[in-house]
């Protein structure tokens, strides 16, 4: 007679959890942080269709590493999510708090509901009337939900990017200062401090002072201005879209 073969429940657990892990550190980083007029979001990425920074709703943006095809269908979501709450109810119930419960709940049903956890890390992002009013939410691919502050780094070597982001971080800086940080952050992703071009930067923000939607890409022309170089390739004209 065999012995069924038994694995608790923690260990399954964490052999998921150290599965996701290794999905989501094999992808190249993002950050995301205040600055004075709103939220940057920034990202290593050389894609220039396969977004990992898009737009969610008004005053709400989305920020994913990990596997694209699964951040994708949470992406999707979430526009349906709040498409459908701002038609039911009124745009201004829908709200980058709800928006992450939701995000949270399902990533936490697959977590523990199916033998292959997803490989995804976002941030659910508003911006508020003022710096105090701003939320971002961070999300990981159990389900948990942080409230976070001042900024956020997700994939890859985030720990070697948080370190030199705090570094060179300061609250309140403008929108020049606050993205170079965050590439001179990204830049410390290798073993070795390395350039990044314009090329291979994903920078979006949500701006405070923009009407109705607040999200606008940053590139081309503006986006090399913004980081003080005289070229670095992105987009020849055109500096940001809506």
């Amino acid at each position: 007679m065999s012995v069924p073969f038994y694995v608790s429940p923690e260990q399954i657990s964490r052999d998921k959890a150290d599965y996701a892990r290794k999905g989501i550190a094999r992808g190249r980083s993002a950050v995301v942080l205040q600055y004075d007029d709103g939220i940057l979001f920034v990202a290593d990425n050389v894609s220039r269709t396969l977004h990992k920074i898009s737009e969610i709703y008004d005053r709400i943006a989305f920020a994913a590493v990990g596997r694209y095809n699964e951040f994708e269908n949470l992406r999707l979501a979430g526009v349906r999510f709040a498409d459908l709450h701002g038609y039911t109810y009124d745009r201004s119930d829908v709200s980058g708090r709800a928006l992450a419960n939701a995000y949270a709940q399902t990533l936490g049903n697959i977590f523990s509901e199916t033998n292959k956890p997803y490989e995804v890390e976002i941030v659910v992002a508003e911006v508020g009337d003022s710096t105090e009013g701003d939320q971002i939410y961070r999300v990981t691919f159990d389900g948990s939900v942080v409230d976070e502050r001042d900024h956020v780094v997700m994939g890859g070597s985030a720990d070697r990017v948080a370190g030199a982001l705090r570094d060179r971080y300061e609250q309140g800086a403008g929108l020049a200062a606050a993205l170079q940080a965050a590439v001179h952050a990204l830049a410390f992703e290798a073993e070795e401090e390395r350039q990044l071009e314009a090329s291979s930067l994903e920078v979006a923000v949500l701006d405070r002072n923009r009407e109705h939607r607040m999200f606008q890409r940053i590139t081309g022309r503006r986006l090399t201005e913004l980081l003080g170089r005289d070229g670095g390739g992105g987009a020849p004209e055109g500096g940001s879209e809506g």
